[in-house]
């Protein structure tokens, strides 16, 4: 697997500043296995949450430009810039191209020698590769969504940035004089042939700062490249779209905190789903849904101390909460309040509302017991074994789901209408079919007999109530001609892989599709973009009902959406594929893991 694609373009041409923003896929992430770090072309960073991807934004220019702090370093003169992440890693490489001459920087978000490290480190190395390149660079902390001041303290003669109780400290090597502001610091310097510059911003909260050496960052930066290698190495996958799969893997990776085990499923909040605003979420919880189909993709990958901590952190979290589940949850497996918290600040271009905290926390949503029964059988598919206490929780959850089918809920979509959605109760069908099949090989008991007894009538409920033969589909609810795309997971569980599922397929495309991009369901094309994550669900339910070559189509249409690095966000305006939504989204990678998965199944048994 090699590094992926980069495009050689004119930063002014890409994504020009209005206002103070840039669009959305002008940005790379770099990240640590605790927070991540938004780089936009022009060598800003944008968006930076300290100590933890969901603390409060330290540096969050992306949400408010005035006030919201970033970190630049660029050349102080006209540049085009190509740009790539190191083959097989989540580090960054930028290569500017002046009238003076080249330069290249590249960015890590450190780990140390045990992991981890116990402070945030973010390496800006920069090499002059030709001719003599004038660069500027400022570190200027933001108020955290408008809700503290920054300013410089000077410590022992050692300025160090304070905003609340984070403190930031300036690392650098040959980067020139530091000037002192109020709340900033910044300094120029000059790259030539060979030159070897190091800006470092390290980072501690509530805690004493340590502002380490620069041959200690670069020995850092040494270590996280290895160790990012280390992991890709783990990773077993001979079949198409490599490089996209090994991308893909690499984002969930960041996305995930590695001192719980969860998976987060954004990076960032409240970018906008529309131009017109309203529709802004915050993605910096732990979902249910995306921590299970992270583990289905780890798992079909060969990757195994993730999946473990990830599982274990799963099921701990299912055992506090049976029978009823949260459907997310905070990083660190806390149950966050059903509401949101909204700030004073403008938002991407403007765009708000900014917005903390998520109301779907309390929300029934039915799928998510197929989910977690989904993430057990391929565990223990894998060789596993469970637990004493998981297996009688996954009984006692075989028996919930006997009775929580029949009620009406929020679907996958975190709907305010309660209703008997289609694609719920396919969830709770597998669910029960994962059950029976676990109970068969011996890995749990109960009552099988009932949990097969309503298996069947969870099926006869959906082909009475949610076929419709004159749309030549599974509808979105029971009395409704409408559509909605979540019902093609149900084609990858294995419900439907046959004519019913065809013509659904066939129907979504046609009423909820856009070119290779396709709405969630009927009526969104007038309130939000297209979601990636459905058009790679079509790629994987294509090629279970066997049309492997309108498959094949598809997946090559989509995977020329993502930006220059093979990023991905939560959605795509099919106008002028421009990125809406959260970024970078699991959900969307997730769905481009499955699909490349699908597709290399299908050729193994061909």
């Amino acid at each position: 697997m090699n590094a992926m694609r980069c495009n050689a373009v004119s930063v002014n041409e890409l994504s020009p500043r209005c206002n103070g923003y840039v669009d959305l896929r002008s940005y790379a992430v770099v990240g640590d296995g605790r927070t991540v770090a938004l780089i936009s072309h022009d060598g800003s960073v944008d968006w930076y949450p300290i100590p933890d991807l969901d603390s409060a934004p330290t540096f969050a220019r992306l949400l408010d430009a005035e006030h919201g702090g970033c970190i630049e370093l660029c050349p102080d003169e006209r540049f085009e810039v190509e740009r790539e992440y190191l083959s097989g890693t989540n580090i960054l490489q930028t290569t500017y191209t002046t009238p003076s001459g080249r330069v290249q920087v590249t960015d890590s978000l450190n780990v140390g020698s045990t992991g981890r490290l116990p402070w945030n480190e973010l390496a800006r190395a920069v090499q002059g590769l030709e001719g003599t390149v004038p660069m500027r660079w400022r570190v200027a902390p933001g108020t955290m969504l408008n809700t503290v001041s920054p300013w410089v303290d000077v410590t022992a003669g050692k300025p160090v940035l304070r905003t609340n109780q984070v403190s930031v400290g300036v690392c650098g090597e040959h980067v020139g004089e530091s000037t002192i502001e109020e709340q900033q610091m910044s300094g120029s310097f000059r790259t030539t042939p060979g030159s070897q510059h190091l800006l470092a911003v390290v980072a501690t909260h509530g805690e004493p700062l340590r502002l380490p050496a620069p041959r200690e960052i670069r020995k850092n930066l040494d270590m996280t490249r290895d160790t990012w290698r280390r992991w890709g190495d783990l990773l077993d996958y001979d079949g198409p779209y490599g490089e996209e799969v090994q991308r893909s893997a690499l984002v969930l990776k960041l996305l995930s905190h590695s001192p719980s085990g969860s998976v987060a499923a954004a990076a960032t909040t409240s970018l906008p789903e529309n131009m017109a605003g309203t529709k802004n979420y915050d993605y910096r919880f732990a979902w249910i849904r995306d921590a299970t189909y992270s583990l289905q993709s780890l798992l079909q990958l060969g990757e195994q101390e993730d999946v473990h901590a990830q599982v274990s952190w799963l099921l701990r979290l299912v055992r506090a909460q049976v029978p009823h589940l949260y459907v997310l949850n905070r990083l660190d497996g806390e149950v966050p309040e059903a509401r949101m918290e909204e700030y004073d600040v403008p938002g991407w271009r403007g765009i708000g509302p900014v917005v903390a905290g998520n109301e779907a926390a309390d929300q029934l949503q039915l799928g998510v017991y197929g989910d977690v029964f989904d993430v057990a059988h391929r565990y223990v598919a894998g060789g596993n074994v469970l637990d004493t206490a998981t297996a009688r929780m996954l009984a006692d959850l075989a028996d919930a789901i006997c009775d929580v089918w029949r009620r009406p809920d929020s679907g996958m979509w975190e709907l305010p209408e309660h209703r008997h959605y289609t694609s719920s109760k396919m969830g709770c069908w597998h669910g029960l079919d994962c059950a029976v099949r676990l109970a068969e090989d011996g890995h749990i008991s109960g009552c099988v007999d009932r949990w097969r007894a309503e298996q069947q009538r969870i099926r006869t409920w959906i082909d009475t109530k949610c076929w419709n033969p004159e749309r030549g589909a599974y509808v979105w609810y029971p009395g409704t001609d409408e559509l909605d795309a979540s019902v093609l997971l149900h084609a990858m569980t294995g419900f439907d892989r046959g004519p019913k599922m065809e013509s659904t397929i066939a129907a979504l495309r046609q009423e909820l599709g856009r070119g290779p991009l396709m709405y969630r369901y009927s009526g969104m094309e007038a309130e939000e973009g297209a979601f990636v994550a459905c058009s790679f669900w079509t790629v994987a339910a294509l090629t279970a009902v066997g049309q492997r070559e309108q498959a094949v189509e598809l997946m090559d249409r989509m995977v020329e959406l993502s930006n220059d690095l093979g990023l991905f966000t939560e959605m795509i305006d099919p106008e002028d594929y421009s990125f809406l939504g959260n970024f970078p989204q699991a959900l969307s990678h997730l769905a481009v893991l499955n699909a490349a998965l699908a597709l290399r199944d299908q050729d193994a048994e061909s």
